[in-house]
Formats: C-alpha cells, structure tokens, sequence
C-alpha cells in the first residue's frame, strides 16, 4: 500500500536554501526539513530550531562523574575501610585528582553519546524519504526540501506552489510503501 510521504523539491543555491527555510517556517510550516551534502551555516536559525540541550546533559553528567569519584573515595577511605598510613589523613583531596579526572570524562562521554542518540531518535531503521533518488542527491550535488505530509498545513497544491515561488527545482510529491 503506498501513502504519500510529502513533498520534495530541490535547490542547487545556498542562498536560495535559506531565504526558502525562512519563507517556509514563516508560512507556519513545522514539519519538514533540509538535506545537505554539506553543513549550512544559519541554516538553523531560518528554520528557527532551537539549542540543543545536549551541553547540559554533558555538563550533568560531568558533575555526577566527579561527584560519584570524590564520595566514593572518601567513603572507602574514611568510612568503610580506614587505615592509618604514615599519619596522613583518611581523605585527601590532592590524591584524589586523577580518579576523579577520570570519571568525570568517563561519564561526560557516555552521557554525551547516549543524549545525542536519544535526542537524534536513533537509530532510525527507515525512512519514508529514502527510496527517493531525488532525495538521495542531497548527499552529493543537490540541497533537498522536503515538507511532510503530516503537517498540519500539509496540501498538495499549497505547498508545491510555495516551493516553487522560493526557487525550489523538480518539486514533486514523494510516495512510500507502507506494508
């Protein structure tokens, strides 16, 4: 059974990329994209996406690391298991640096992987748009639109008149087999 995906259309012009992302998300569009076979500064920013909250995940989980190496370091040494060696004390901080060092990074690291697969949705097995050849041009010559057919404001004529006053090039609807 085949549904309609949406609609793709085809720029060969960065400029023109970014007047058409600020034409489409004024227009109220908020479900599609760009394909580049390159980043586009601004990009971004005329599709009005906003931060990331990726650094923030990174920077807790770094805390949590550090936080996690000086309780644990402390607690052995002071609590569950002290020793008295050469009259130093249960917990020093100064010896305590590498390790903590350590799994600060360890932790920072894990997190940031983990937070970017989750906040990218990945992995992503199939994509409704990846049997298209227009489509699959965006990794090589070609910045590919695509506006999908479950927007809100998604209507056929509508939105392939829009693409085409932008600039955009072999606009056509995209279909999908749906099993």
């Amino acid at each position: 059974m085949n549904k309609t995906a949406g609609i793709s259309g085809i720029f060969q012009d960065p400029d023109l990329v970014l007047k058409a992302a600020e034409g489409i998300r004024r227009e109220g569009y908020r479900k599609y994209d760009f394909h580049t076979p390159y980043p586009l500064h601004g990009l971004d920013a005329a599709m009005g996406i906003k931060r990331t909250i990726l650094p923030w995940i990174a920077f807790g989980a770094g805390l949590l690391g550090a936080a996690v190496a000086l309780h644990l370091q402390w607690w052995t040494g002071a609590v569950d298991y002290p020793l008295v060696i050469g009259g130093k004390p249960f917990f020093a901080f100064e010896p305590s640096i590498p390790i903590t060092f350590e799994l600060t990074i360890l932790a920072t690291a894990i997190a940031t992987v983990v937070g970017m697969f989750a906040l990218n949705r990945l992995p992503q097995w199939f994509s409704k748009w990846q049997n298209d050849p227009q489509f699959q041009r965006a990794t090589d010559d070609a910045f590919v639109v695509t506006v999908d057919a479950e927007d809100p404001l998604y209507h056929t004529d509508k939105t392939r008149a829009l693409l085409e006053s932008l600039g955009a090039e072999h606009v056509r609807v995209v279909e999908y087999h749906e099993e």
